[in-house]
């Protein structure tokens, strides 16, 4: 597992009591337009009470780490397009989709002061704030090596994601010669479904990124057999060179002209994991948006499958692939790289920076010590 990278680094602390202490948090304080590109003055951060009141069952939680997940952007309009995630209101404390804490005061049997926690989909951009115990979930620190930043970045949400799309939806069949395409290949999802597409018995995997510096971490350090920048080269004639037999897998992450490019290279009966659509996130299209003409027909042609995945549908196969994920870590055959900004205060530039892919693996802010 690799070191991550720290962009930026502010003095973080451990409190050494909860009473009396300022809270802060992380508000919406404009919309940037269904159309518009966030900015750092969309966000502010502000002083807010420490919760003292507590009915049993509740909690008092500091904030550790937050993950920072490019599908926030959806909640910055005051129509998500999607029916699973509320918009962010005007003024109201901005809520992440997980993130990891320590338990500070416990009102709970299920937990008890010193406890590290995760919860997925609800995690406040707050350093201290209340919520249920049976809510969390409780970590084994010491059975995953000290690191607990390894939930958000492979042992969660996203990990599952990479796994199971490529399980349900991509039609991966060992020893067939298969080629996997994995666009925003260097991101946190992308750079996880590519190792797993190899692990899985695909035979070439190709990623697709914006930087020279992000096609060289995939291939020199996740043995990803080759890289298109899509930014300096021309997709579409890449594709043709570096797979002259076609592409079976497409783990899709961005969408637009990109994934056009991909698709016009794909074969008969081939797969598209459709994971993610960064490339219209600062639209109005429609969520999945809706393909060219001439892109659709060639999916009706060639009977490519194309399915939204939505990997909340497939609760009852976490606990497996969890598992599984677990055990490649252990083995060695999954490397992670994550980007830090410390400071809850700079949640906002982590947020905007991954936006315009200033990331390499999952992007993630340090808010207090453990």
């Amino acid at each position: 597992m690799e070191a991550p990278y720290i962009s930026s680094s502010t003095a973080l602390g451990r409190p050494s009591s909860v009473s009396g202490l300022i809270n802060r948090r992380v508000v919406l304080k404009s919309r940037p337009g269904v159309d518009g590109v966030p900015q750092l003055s969309n966000f502010a951060t502000e002083q807010c009470a420490t919760p003292n009141d507590f009915n049993d069952g509740e909690v008092l939680v500091r904030s550790v780490f937050l993950s920072i997940d490019p599908a926030l952007r959806c909640r910055m309009n005051e129509a998500t397009g999607v029916h699973y995630l509320t918009p962010w209101l005007i003024g109201r404390c901005v809520e992440g989709v997980g993130g990891v804490g320590v338990i500070e005061k416990s009102h709970s049997p299920l937990l008890a002061k010193g406890d590290v926690v995760c919860r997925a989909m609800s995690w406040p951009w707050q350093l201290y704030f209340k919520t249920t115990a049976d809510s969390l979930q409780k970590l084994d620190v010491e059975e995953l090596g000290g690191d607990v930043s390894v939930v958000l970045t492979c042992l969660g949400l996203t990990g599952l994601t990479a796994l199971l799309g490529l399980r349900e939806k991509g039609g991966i069949k060992p020893s067939t010669n298969q080629t996997c395409v994995v666009s925003a290949a260097a991101g946190a999802c992308g750079s996880l479904a590519g190792q797993i597409a190899k692990l899985e018995g695909c035979k070439k995997v190709v990623g697709i990124c914006g930087t020279d510096a992000k096609c060289d971490f995939v291939t020199k350090t996740l043995k990803f057999d080759a890289a298109i920048n899509y930014k300096t080269e021309d997709v579409d004639k890449k594709l043709k060179e570096i797979c002259p037999e076609g592409v079976q897998v497409y783990f899709d992450n961005v969408g637009g002209a990109v994934s056009d490019a991909v698709i016009r290279n794909m074969t008969q009966d081939s797969h598209i994991v459709l994971c993610g659509q960064i490339a219209a996130y600062n639209k109005t299209a429609q969520y999945p948006p809706p393909l060219d003409g001439h892109i659709q027909k060639i999916i009706e042609d060639r009977h490519i499958t194309r399915d939204r995945f939505l990997v909340l549908q497939y609760e009852d196969k976490f606990e497996e692939s969890l598992a599984q994920l677990k055990a490649w870590l252990k083995e060695g055959k999954l490397i992670l790289r994550h980007t830090v900004e410390s400071g809850l205060e700079n949640a906002p530039r982590a947020f905007v920076n991954m936006m315009n892919g200033g990331n390499i693996g999952k992007q993630l802010v340090i808010v207090s010590d453990i």
